[in-house]
């Protein structure tokens, strides 16, 4: 990892010739690195005066990336967010650009024929024949949402083997090779299993409740280093302008987002990129405010993935760097 690091430090914040300030920013290759990918594609980034590299980092080793200026920017689920701040890591969010859990629960196709389960199976009926599975997860996050849902629906997470795997491409791998009987992450992959007939998805935020945008808040924030947002205003404030024209460019052009995001999740069907696209709740402003956090940290919370005592101090987020 450290070598990884050291490659990444040389190019960051450099000049171009050009005139283009480059800096590196941590995404993790799900639906939620849209609005990002979109900025760039549409060259908002380039009209702010910013060259982007996107580097793919897991929910493990993003936190350190960004502490260690391998990237600048994170695109962060809100629980890393809040476990770094709980465990007193000097990071500050600057935008959401996405909201709720675009979440899939997938299960391989030998379980859901066994269990007689399918993509209409009601979530109560799977909740109770994930009970004495085997279960993957490639974070805390994605472990916690899985219990939720169990919870939801009368069954013990603590009935479920876990298997933690390193990444949401692991939690695939594994399926297949029957490590694993389900797992629970972001989309497009659990569509994308679906879709080439290696599993099925049995629950998402459009059918459970306790996964929708109003009931779990924020789905995905802007994070940089405390130290390098009071340094760089100005790249700061340039950046985040161009996530929020992007996210709101994603509300609104389906087709067109699709396009772009088919090239850079190669492989992914269009139609599974579009369900993965409707999923998310792309807000016109990437603005935070208490009643969303206070949403949210109760919904993490729930996912018992958090520091005991975490709280978000109003120091840890700020809406100063947008476009007013």
């Amino acid at each position: 990892m450290l070598s990884l690091f050291a490659g990444l430090l040389a190019a960051c914040g450099s000049s171009d010739a050009d005139g283009l300030t480059t800096i590196t920013v941590g995404v993790s290759n799900n639906i939620f690195d849209t609005s990002l990918r979109v900025a760039d594609a549409n060259g908002y980034f380039r009209a702010a005066g910013l060259k982007v590299e996107f580097i793919t980092v897991t929910a493990s080793i993003g936190s350190a990336a960004l502490q260690s200026d391998s990237v600048q920017f994170l695109n962060d689920s809100p629980t890393n967010f809040l476990t770094a701040v709980g465990r007193k890591i000097p990071e500050l969010a600057v935008a959401m650009n996405g909201g709720g859990n675009p979440l899939g629960l997938v299960v391989s196709a030998k379980f859901a024929k066994e269990h007689g389960l399918t993509a209409q199976t009601p979530p109560d009926v799977v909740a109770k024949a994930l009970a004495g599975s085997t279960g993957g997860a490639s974070s805390n996050t994605t472990k916690g949402q899985s219990s939720i849902f169990l919870k939801e629906y009368g069954a013990d997470p603590a009935s479920v083997k876990w298997v933690m795997l390193p990444s949401p491409a692991a939690d695939k791998a594994a399926l297949n090779n029957e490590q694993i009987d389900w797992f629970v992450t972001s989309e497009p992959i659990p569509l994308q299993v679906q879709d080439a007939g290696d599993g099925v998805v049995v629950a998402g935020p459009d059918r459970v409740p306790v996964w929708s945008v109003a009931r779990s808040g924020y789905g995905q924030v802007v994070v940089v280093r405390q130290s390098f947002a009071q340094e760089n205003a100005d790249l700061v404030r340039r950046f985040v302008g161009a996530v929020q024209q992007a996210t709101a460019y994603t509300r609104g052009h389906e087709a067109e987002t699709v396009a772009i995001m088919k090239k850079v999740l190669s492989g992914v069907p269009e139609p599974v990129l579009l369900a993965s696209l409707r999923l998310v709740d792309w807000p016109e402003s990437d603005a935070m405010d208490k009643a969303g956090w206070a949403t949210t940290m109760a919904f993490i919370s729930k996912e018992g993935a958090l520091p005991k005592g975490t709280k978000l101090p109003d120091s840890n987020w700020t809406n100063q760097y947008l476009p007013q």
